[in-house]
């Protein structure tokens, strides 16, 4: 083992050190941030320091406002110079927080392709030409007599973002197709929504700012094609998907906007359905009937916390519907489609309702003008309508369907509660008729149980026939619609995220049986432990779990095909079709070089220790510790016994047993499953257990050897699971055990043994890495006082082994944070927020 670094005696060096090279790495980032985008540094800290200096970092002052903020008034009062500085002033916390994260963050990128001076370039001028140009739309809306150019038109904007956003569009001119597509869907879609939906005078202009660098960004960045390819089938559904999200959250954007006007804006009386305010109820019975104004009283009281959820259940909806698309599942088109038509035909509903009385539509509308309200009337039902269109027409993309009988277990269970909620509210409405202002009869109760299911923005101009006044009634008569959708949300979430897998067992023979005849890798028998599902391709499998949307493999193809790439190449365009990332997990060099050549990228996560048998000869002193231990046990009367361990005495297991459970309480955290076997991998009747025994029958240590095959015969043996008594046991039974298996394997013929891999180690830490090697170099001196991965590594090179690395292969890099969560997922799955946070304070120890 390598020697520890010597500690001061009073420790007092250390700590000094530690704190210094602390406080030193603050400035250091800094100073390093500073250097590589001095730019978008620079921004940043001259914006806030006018901030701070103007006291606006909680909002610009009226009189700062009228000086710097810009907009059709201004340009017309002679403040030619306010394109400029509304640059430098961001508005309240959140502005000056997400416009520095804007600014450094696209910033830096274009610094480092173009050089600042053409980054500031790009910045102020799609700032300033988008500033004008929609200064320029809203003369021109003004002067045609528009109400949003004229609203707009006494409104001022500041801020950066417009400038950000455009050298963000911009840059993606220089971003291969993949990247471009994305990031102009992302900023472009999030542009119009805002527009659409919020349509303040800052949002116009940030659009129109973005449009100019899109155009403009080609002869700054790169001369590349201006189309590219169509995008992939999976590419498609994200963007499907984006769409559907954008038309589900927009009123709820429009609701947050403060005093929204965009052309949707009118939205959000539907999706959210507020309440009508006393002032417009008190104005319309001013005109109105005493039958009318005693409605619109009642109407005051049909908002609570059942009413709010069922008001957000479409939106709700629609994004469950969204995930399952960008899943391709067929079923979330059917259901996507199915949802907006119901929505149309509510909108259309609510158009005869409410269009022809003006009365109703200022208690809908309130104070919108006459334009936002025949909006209002038209939208609810055209665009829905467009989706629906659009999901129609894309048919072809969703075509992944869930396990049998999915859709019919939840078609039962959501008309079982369909019932149960419906006779609930009958029943209990009868029982309770008089805690409602107008006791109802059941005749009453079953015409009024469609409309609980419905929401509430739909029914703004339905009367009531009667309303809860106490407890028990107001939970039936607000809840009985939300408690069903919820539920049936959460059941489709669970449908379209539910795997397609064989779940009868035949895959995982058909497997095993690849495996017995034609072989794999060193580590390939865990492809036959339980939780694995499997490819086939024409002379080979892998074994893989799905975690999130990331098919995650568990080590190299099984069967070693003969066109590595090409098997690879399938197994993608199979995870693909179901909306998966494919993530070839702890392969050998030879997949890893097959991946590569498909265009790839690789990264190394573990490193294997192999051990050859053939002269095997624990002479020398590199074996010194190894033969320490064998002398040690043989003077202490311990000796190494090979058992099966689904038939050894239940002395023997269940002392196994105690031995695993004082491991992983020691730990304190859950036993690491995946590459990692446990009790269960035990029981395989190919698998082999040496045990450390002495002559009381005590078992100090156990190791589990998992069989090697080539080609029909197993050639070697791999290392899975090891654990030693760790209280009162003998000291050096792990090395004792390894040895006596490596001498019995060796006089048996077989030619080596692998002693597993070892994750987040190399046995060359000091080897030249890209970033992501130092990442993953990082997170493994993290985790080292918890999983001791490299001190399992050291003690493993006690046997002189040839290293061997274990690499990831991913196809796409924006991916690796999914890849990295569904990894550690897969290691632990049984992971809590109590077992994290007790994972914290051990790192922290």
């Amino acid at each position: 083992m390598p020697s520890a670094p010597t500690v001061p005696r009073n420790g007092r060096g250390a700590r000094a050190g530690t704190v210094r090279r602390r406080t030193a790495g603050l400035p250091a980032a800094a100073h390093r941030a500073a250097r590589r985008a001095p730019l978008s540094v620079s921004v940043v800290a001259l914006a806030w320091s006018l901030g701070l200096a103007t006291g606006s970092l909680l909002g610009p002052r009226p009189r700062t406002m009228h000086a710097v903020a810009t907009g059709l008034g201004p340009l017309a009062d002679g403040h030619w110079w306010t394109p400029l500085t509304a640059m430098l002033w961001w508005g309240g916390p959140a502005g000056y927080l997400g416009a520095a994260a804007l600014v450094l963050v696209g910033g830096a990128v274009a610094e480092r392709r173009i050089g600042s001076l053409r980054t500031l370039a790009v910045l102020v001028g799609t700032q300033v030409l988008g500033t004008l140009l929609a200064i320029g739309l809203v003369a021109a809306g003004t002067a045609a007599g528009g109400s949003w150019a004229t609203a707009l038109s006494h409104q001022v904007a500041i801020g950066i973002t417009p400038g950000a956003a455009g050298l963000a569009l911009a840059a993606s001119s220089g971003l291969s197709a993949l990247w471009r597509r994305r990031l102009r869907v992302v900023v472009l879609v999030g542009l119009v929504m805002m527009v659409a939906y919020s349509g303040q005078m800052s949002d116009v202009v940030a659009l129109d700012a973005g449009l100019v660098g899109l155009v403009g960004g080609r002869w700054v960045f790169g001369r590349g094609p201006i189309r590219s390819g169509r995008p992939s089938r999976s590419e498609t559904r994200v963007l499907v998907a984006l769409l559907v999200v954008g038309s589900a959250v927009g009123p709820v954007v429009a609701a947050l906007a403060q005093a929204p006007i965009g052309p949707l804006s009118v939205l959000q009386y539907i999706v959210l359905s507020p309440p009508p305010s006393a002032a417009t109820v008190q104005r319309v019975c001013q005109h109105a009937s005493a039958e009318e104004c005693r409605e619109l009283h009642a109407q005051l009281r049909l908002f609570g916390v059942g009413p709010a959820i069922a008001a957000v259940v479409p939106v709700l909806l629609l994004l469950v519907v969204a995930e399952g698309l960008r899943r391709g599942r067929r079923a979330a088109r059917f259901v996507g489609i199915g949802l907006n038509l119901m929505l149309a035909v509510l909108g259309v509903v609510f158009a005869a309702v409410v269009g022809g009385i003006p009365e109703r539509q200022l208690v809908v509308f309130g104070g919108a003008s006459e334009t936002q309200s025949a909006l209002g009337i038209v939208l609810p039902s055209l665009l829905p309508l467009a989706v629906a269109v659009l999901l129609a027409l894309t048919e072809r993309q969703f075509a992944v369907r869930a396990p049998h009988g999915t859709y019919r277990r939840l078609a039962a269970v959501s008309a079982a509660l369909l019932a149960g909620l419906s006779v609930l509210f009958v029943v209990g409405g009868t029982l309770l008729a008089d805690q409602f202002d107008r006791p109802p009869s059941t005749a009453a109760l079953l015409a009024e149980l469609p409309l609980r299911f419905l929401p509430p923005g739909y029914l703004g101009e339905v009367e009531p026939a009667f309303l809860p006044e106490d407890y028990g009634a107001t939970l039936l008569f607000e809840w009985t619609g939300s408690v069903f959708w919820l539920v049936l949300a959460a059941g489709l979430l669970r449908a379209f995220t539910r795997p397609r897998y064989d779940e009868t067992g035949a895959d995982m023979a058909r497997a095993r049986k690849l495996l017995l005849e034609r072989g794999g890798t060193d580590l390939a028998w865990i492809t036959t432990w339980s939780g694995n599902h499997y490819w086939f391709g024409p002379d080979s499998a892998l074994a893989y779990r799905v975690v999130g949307s990331v098919a995650v493999t568990t080590a190299d193809p099984i069967g070693r095909p003969a066109d590595p790439a090409a098997a690879i190449a399938q197994f993608a365009e199979f995870c693909r079709e179901r909306g998966w990332t494919p993530a070839l997990y702890s392969v050998t060099a030879p997949t890893r070089d097959a991946a590569e050549s498909l265009g790839w990228s690789s990264v190394q996560v573990a490193e294997e220790t192999v051990l050859p048998l053939e002269g095997l000869q624990f002479t020398g002193r590199k074996w010194q510790d190894v033969r320490t231990a064998l002398n040690k046990a043989d003077k202490q009367g311990v000796t190494a016994e090979w058992i099966a361990y689904a038939d050894a005495p239940l002395a023997l297991t269940d002392q196994i047993r105690t031995i695993s459970e004082e491991w992983v309480a020691d730990k304190g955290l859950p036993e690491m499953g995946f590459t990692l076997g446990g009790l269960d991998e035990l029981a395989d009747d190919a698998v082999r257990c040496l045990v450390a025994v002495d002559g009381e029958r005590t078992v100090h240590g156990v190791t589990s050897w998992m069989p090697v095959h080539r080609d029909g015969a197993v050639v070697g043996w791999t290392l899975d699971f090891m654990r030693r008594r760790t209280t009162g046991g003998f000291n050096g039974a792990m090395e004792f055990l390894i040895a006596s298996a490596a001498r019995d394997l060796r006089n048996e013929g077989y030619g080596f043994l692998s002693l597993s891999g070892a994750p987040l180690a190399q046995s060359d830490p000091a080897a030249d890495g890209g970033r992501l090697d130092r990442v993953l170099d990082v997170v493994g001196r993290t985790l080292e006082p918890v999983y001791g991965f490299r001190s399992l590594l050291a003690f493993k090179a006690k046997f002189q082994p040839r290293y061997e690395a274990l690499y990831l292969a991913y196809p796409d890099p924006v991916a690796l944070p999914a890849i990295g969560i569904a990894i550690g997922r897969a290691y632990l799955p049984d992971m809590t927020t109590r077992k994290y946070a007790r994972l914290l304070r051990q790192l922290r120890a």
